[in-house]
């Protein structure tokens, strides 16, 4: 099976543009919960997507990797972002330990949404032949892509959301020397993505939320992986 590019960017959009912004608003919302309302004050606490898109990360980023995937055979590593939450630590009511919750808000939110991606794809085998092949191919999108976005911003690398959870959990001096790296952190990651250790970091929990998901979803590990290289190639 090889997908068009219309069909490629159909599979993807609705999964990609949820992924990226309930990821946000997961953020804003446990941030209020523990105290700093600014992003429920901006509308940002909220499951409408168009709150949160950034044109540039949600729609471009995204649809460009698609069409160089689709023009040079695949091989390309989808990912996106959406316009940042607004968070004020100082605002939290315990700022240093609340920010782990906040931090790990986000990456919740991704393995929840595989969860539901998983099972849409046990529904569309449920319902019968004329949803079974869409809803897999959109499932399986779905599950990638919040797999992908889940163990990215788990890396130990400000400012991703696990850098924010190592600031959280070191001694002050340790949190403040760590959190120096932040400016520098986005170009760490384009190195390590360039020089091809970005996915072998990303690797095992990668298939560890694949093993997961294809549990959940009734097919089987490799099924799950053909499913998601025709959708990436």
């Amino acid at each position: 099976m090889e997908l068009n590019l219309i069909q490629k960017i159909t599979v993807w959009i609705i999964p990609v543009i949820f992924a990226i912004t309930l990821h946000e608003a997961a953020h804003g919302y446990v941030a209020k919960f523990f105290g700093d309302k600014t992003a429920w004050m901006l509308g940002r606490v909220t499951l409408n997507p168009l709150k949160h898109i950034d044109p540039i990360g949600t729609i471009l980023v995204p649809l460009s990797i698609l069409m160089l995937s689709k023009l040079l055979g695949g091989g390309f590593f989808l990912f996106g972002w959406a316009k940042p939450v607004p968070i004020n630590f100082d605002a939290l009511r315990h700022p240093k330990q609340d920010m782990l919750w906040v931090a790990l808000a986000g990456p919740v939110a991704n393995l929840l949404m595989a969860v539901v991606w998983a099972l849409v794809i046990k529904l569309g085998v449920v319902m019968g032949d004329n949803y079974t092949q869409p809803m897999a191919l959109m499932g399986a999108a779905g599950i990638y892509i919040n797999a992908v976005l889940m163990a990215l911003n788990l890396l130990p690398l400000p400012p991703l959301d696990g850098g924010r959870v190592v600031v959280s959990l070191l001694p002050s001096r340790l949190s403040y020397r760590f959190a120096q790296i932040e400016p520098y952190g986005f170009y760490i990651l384009l190195i390590l993505m360039f020089i091809g250790w970005l996915s072998v970091i990303l690797s095992p929990l990668l298939a560890a939320m694949l093993m997961l998901s294809s549990a959940l979803s009734g097919l089987g590990y490799n099924d799950l992986i053909i499913l998601i290289q025709v959708i990436t190639n």
